[in-house]
């Protein structure tokens, strides 16, 4: 009898043995684990413990035979575990009577305990547990037959830790590279495409089922190239940098429905053994806001260089003029020469104000002191001081009687008139009837500044408001400013909760509204 006994344990082991070298799923393997462990040794329960890799300490994983709830009474078992060298003198102190502890409390009926460690060389990954309901003890056939099957069970739990973390690894490789906020492409060794994330499919127009497996080259496609070769052209004959340094290319990309978007790709190689090509990684990065800041910078330096040097030349001019020691100057053409130069001085200092608040815009804090405003007053005092100059406009004012007040900055909102007055005189060059008009509407006001010039292109009105925009080059020669009279405006006015738009015909002339709430 005891013979057939351990020849079905020795067949029940190795069977178990093959199935567990073909299972991965690690809680699925340890259920598979604690079964074949009870039934070897007859045992009526059994659990497992693991070591976390990071602080050493033991963890139940997986138990069989025991109430879950009742699995977490069972770690005092995991306490004094000696350091291990060397399995056949590997024995927890006082185990026998942790047990009895734990069974008393809990009236289980479980009395003898066999705990044998499972481990790779001297490598200690877990300990495998048997409980027996009766009181026949665990013989050291049993202890061996455990033994050998706990070896099995060692090197089937350590894959399948190792498959689970290489798994999380993926999945947490695949979720960055599927959400990061640049493109990532990535190639084989023909140039084929492999991987293609969301934001690459938002750049070019292409959904990554569509082009994997495709050839990079049927994908990206240049309009326009600012480097000095592509991947395609660089690439003949194997890697095109020597050291394996990776490869830069910016231009304008071909987008699968029309248009382009400017682009800068990093092309960085992936070797394997003997220096084999095995990937190309690419990072695909949209450059379009650092080409328009580059583009907005240039316009900047070339508007306020413009705008500076004539204020400056006359300032100085007539002011050499009047200091020359050669000539006697009347008071009439004195007078005249200040008046120019005030004016010009004038004309830079509002200059300034400008780029220190399109400054203050753009670090989101443009202050406001605000008080109640009464819009028609306001609109009649800047109106007047722009008839002094305008000889050749009519300014009316028209605002309804008992026009609502408002609460706003009134240095700001004057401000707004200003910009909108001067634009209005300065696009309207033949003369004409300029309109400043209020109108109440339940929630808000309106004011509008209507004037008789040339008016906006329709493809230009979407783009009036941004900084540094001064619509076509002939007007643009035409007039003085730096673009920000109507930028400050609409920040001004989205400042206190409002909103600015533009109603034109070309040639027609413009008329600009303005909306803020009622108090």
């Amino acid at each position: 009898m005891l013979t057939d006994y351990r020849v079905r344990q020795r067949d029940h082991l190795l069977e178990i043995s093959r199935a567990l070298t073909a299972q991965l799923d690690l809680d699925e393997l340890l259920a598979i684990v604690l079964e074949a462990a009870a039934e070897m040794l007859s045992g009526q329960a059994s659990l497992v413990a693991l070591r976390d890799t990071e602080d050493g300490r033991f963890e139940i994983a997986a138990s069989h035979g025991l109430p879950q709830a009742l699995v977490p009474y069972f770690e005092p078992l995991l306490s004094d575990i000696p350091d291990y060298s060397d399995r056949s003198r590997f024995r927890i102190p006082g185990l026998a009577e942790k047990l009895g502890r734990v069974v008393t409390e809990l009236a289980l009926r479980l009395e003898q305990v066999v705990a044998l460690p499972m481990a790779i060389g001297n490598e200690l990954i877990g300990l495998l547990y048997v409980f027996r309901a009766y009181g026949t003890r665990f013989t050291a056939n049993d202890r061996q037959v455990l033994a050998s099957f706990a070896d099995q069970a060692a090197i089937a739990v350590y894959n399948a830790q190792l498959y689970e973390r290489v798994s999380q690894e993926k999945r947490r490789l695949d979720a960055i590279l599927e959400y990061s906020a640049d493109g990532v492409l990535i190639l084989d060794s023909a140039q084929r495409i492999r991987v293609f994330n969301r934001a690459l499919s938002r750049l070019t127009g292409w959904y990554s089922p569509e082009v994997l497996g495709r050839r990079h080259d049927e994908v990206i496609r240049w309009a326009h190239l600012e480097t000095d070769r592509n991947l395609s052209d660089a690439a003949a004959g194997g890697w095109p940098l020597p050291s394996a340094r990776p490869l830069y290319v910016e231009g304008d990309l071909r987008r699968r429905n029309g248009g382009t978007v400017s682009v800068g790709i990093i092309y960085a190689p992936l070797f394997g053994q003997g220096g084999r090509l095995v990937n190309i990684i690419a990072n695909v990065r949209d450059i379009t806001r650092f080409r328009e800041a580059d583009e907005i910078k240039s316009t900047f330096v070339s508007i306020i260089s413009h705008e500076l040097k004539t204020p400056v030349a006359l300032i100085q001019g007539y002011a050499e003029t009047l200091l020359r020691k050669d000539a006697r100057w009347d008071p009439r053409t004195r007078q005249e020469s200040l008046q120019v130069i005030l004016e010009e001085s004038d004309r830079l200092n509002h200059l300034i104000d400008d780029l220190l608040d399109a400054s203050r815009l753009e670090a989101g804090k443009l202050p406001l002191e605000q008080e109640e405003i009464a819009m028609d007053s306001l609109a009649q005092r800047v109106a007047e001081r722009f008839r002094v100059h305008a000889n050749t406009h009519e300014i009316r004012v028209d605002f309804p009687e008992a026009f609502p007040i408002v609460w706003g900055d009134p240095i700001r909102m004057e401000q707004v008139l200003n910009n909108l007055l001067s634009n209005a005189i300065k696009y309207s060059p033949r003369g004409g009837t300029i309109e400043v008009r209020g109108r109440a509407a339940p929630d808000e006001v309106i004011v509008t500044v209507a004037d008789e010039g040339v008016g906006i292109p329709f493809e230009e009105q979407p783009h009036v408001f941004e900084s540094f925009f001064r619509g076509s080059r002939e007007y643009q020669q035409q007039t003085s400013g730096a673009g920000l009279g109507l930028y400050l405006a609409q920040a001004i006015v989205e400042a206190h909760g409002g909103r600015i738009w533009v109603d034109s015909d070309p040639g027609a002339g413009a008329a600009f509204s303005f909306a803020i709430p009622r108090r």
